[in-house]
């Protein structure tokens, strides 16, 4: 299914885990993807790899920790394919060691961590949307998190950057509706990346588990094929949809998570 042949796609940070599957499936449906990346030389390489199958995807450069490297990004699209149709917003940091509870927690860690997850959508969105305007719309997927909905008893700044990532997206739904432009969010659940597995032991992914009716990890796939509805004209009547992907995480009550564990559900 190449439903987005001739749209033109910005996704951030997107050389691994779900950036880089959005990227593979909005090229694989038919997107040039404009990869923004900090590893422009790892992205030519994917990039490279990918070409024999027929995906269209090109780097540039942004790092999020440069904030002066945003606009050079957009404008960098902009002049190589003269429009940007898909805007995908994955950039996101977490700092667990440093993020805590209320009182427990570094206070800068927490603001800088929503000035970096909240703020580089506010930041993107700001430069890409005039351009949209222009065209007369397109579509803006931010990735938030589906601990945007639920809060924890730690990583207080990651919950609140993502909360706040789940209403900007409404307000920018609302804002712009009627210049042709959607904009939805997509929240993951656990999801098997590469850095989640190397960092979490099989003790909480048991337990995490526990709570997620399906009983499963997502893949960044899972992710993807999310991003990828949004982004394409099969979502054309849905804007301001905050969705999570989590496998039913959240729907249980703590007595259902008990009786997960004592029936020793395996991975």
């Amino acid at each position: 299914m190449r439903n987005l042949e001739n749209k033109t796609a910005l996704i951030t940070s997107a050389t691994k885990g779900i950036g880089l599957a959005c990227a593979l499936k909005l090229a694989e449906r038919g997107a040039f993807v404009y990869m923004g990346v900090r590893r422009v030389d790892a992205a030519h390489e994917i990039c490279e790899r990918y070409e024999a199958d027929g995906y269209r995807m090109a780097p540039v450069f942004f790092d999020a920790l440069q904030k002066d490297s945003y606009e050079p990004m957009v404008a960098e699209t902009i002049r190589q394919a003269g429009r940007i149709d898909i805007l995908v917003n994955n950039f996101g940091i977490g700092k667990p060691a440093e993020d805590l509870d209320l009182v427990g927690g570094s206070e800068e860690a927490f603001w800088n961590i929503l000035d970096m997850n909240l703020g580089s959508v506010y930041r993107i969105a700001k430069l890409v949307i005039p351009h949209m305007q222009k065209q007369g719309g397109g579509s803006i997927v931010n990735i938030s998190s589906v601990g945007g909905l639920i809060p924890d008893v730690t990583r207080i700044g990651y919950g609140v950057s993502k909360a706040s990532i789940n209403n900007i997206t409404k307000q920018i739904a609302l804002q712009y509706a009627r210049s042709g432009i959607r904009c939805n969010a997509v929240l993951p659940g656990l999801t098997a990346t590469d850095a989640a597995m190397k960092n979490m032991p099989e003790s909480f992914l048991r337990s995490f588990l526990s709570h997620v009716p399906l009983n499963r990890m997502a893949e960044p796939e899972d992710i993807a094929n999310a991003v990828a509805f949004f982004a394409g004209s099969d979502s054309s009547y849905i804007t301001g949809h905050i969705l999570d992907v989590a496998g039913g995480y959240g729907l249980g009550t703590p007595q259902y998570a008990d009786m997960m564990r004592s029936a020793q559900t395996p991975l």
